[in-house]
């Protein structure tokens, strides 16, 4: 399974423009030239706000909605669950081009500029975070032993108090893994990306993939690599504060 990482690794130290085995020779220049690419700098910190973005507010809307889908007892909770969770069962290329409709119309109706906006971009990624968020909370909250908060409440504590004193800190590997997960998608998705952008707002897949239109280099391997490079961290971030044998 590492096999195509480490070519990918490899390739992009190749000094040769064009792609060929084996080599002329190793360099560096092609991370250099990367500070001279626009396309990818902007396409980098834009992917990294969007993915920040909805990620938090995929856990803010997830959270509360798997406390009331697992302690909840009211009609309708199993099609509430499957509504939001559903965007996992849908290719997200169909997914696209349905959140485009739908915004053109809601632009149409009522004038908000989604499409071709930072918001609807994020908007956007917020559905796809919300069903990994769904699923690795509820996950957790199923396991818990609902008598440990209730002691709390018995001992005084209010009922927001016992969540997050009590619950949170007992399913914190699962808002964790939730996070991670979320992050990981929206900043390395492309097919509901390629419906939502504008010009100036592209993300960092469609700016590889517009590059790939106009020529073959290292320096696609180079941008790989940073990408390939800051999921590592997240994850080395994640496993330092809980470790990912917990989380996965």
């Amino acid at each position: 399974m590492l096999f195509p990482l480490l070519l990918v690794i490899w390739l992009s130290f190749f000094s040769n423009s064009i792609l060929a085995l084996p080599p002329a020779g190793y360099t560096l220049d092609w991370y250099a030239a990367l500070g001279g690419q626009p396309a990818f700098l902007s396409g980098f910190v834009n992917s990294l706000v969007v993915a920040l973005l909805a990620t938090l507010i995929g856990l803010a809307v997830s959270i509360p909605a798997s406390v009331a889908i697992v302690r909840g007892r009211f009609p309708g909770r199993e099609l509430i669950l499957h509504l939001l969770t559903a965007p996992l069962t849908v290719p997200a290329i169909v997914l696209g081009a349905a959140l485009y409709v739908s915004f053109i119309a809601t632009e149409i109706a009522t004038g908000l500029p989604l499409v071709g906006d930072r918001s609807g971009l994020v908007a956007g990624h917020v559905l796809l975070t919300i069903p990994w968020c769904i699923r690795l909370i509820t996950a957790n909250l199923v396991g818990f032993d609902m008598s440990i908060e209730h002691a709390a409440q018995s001992l005084g504590a209010s009922p927001l108090v016992a969540m997050l004193k009590v619950t949170l800190p007992v399913i914190w590997p699962g808002l964790v893994a939730a996070t991670l997960f979320s992050f990981v998608v929206s900043f390395g998705n492309l097919e509901v990306s390629l419906f939502l952008v504008s010009p100036g707002q592209t993300t960092l897949p469609i700016a590889i993939l517009q590059y790939l239109e106009w020529k073959i280099d290292p320096m696609i391997a180079a941008v790989s690599v940073v990408q390939t490079l800051v999921i590592a961290v997240a994850l080395l971030v994640t496993d330092r504060f809980v470790p990912l044998t917990r989380v996965v």
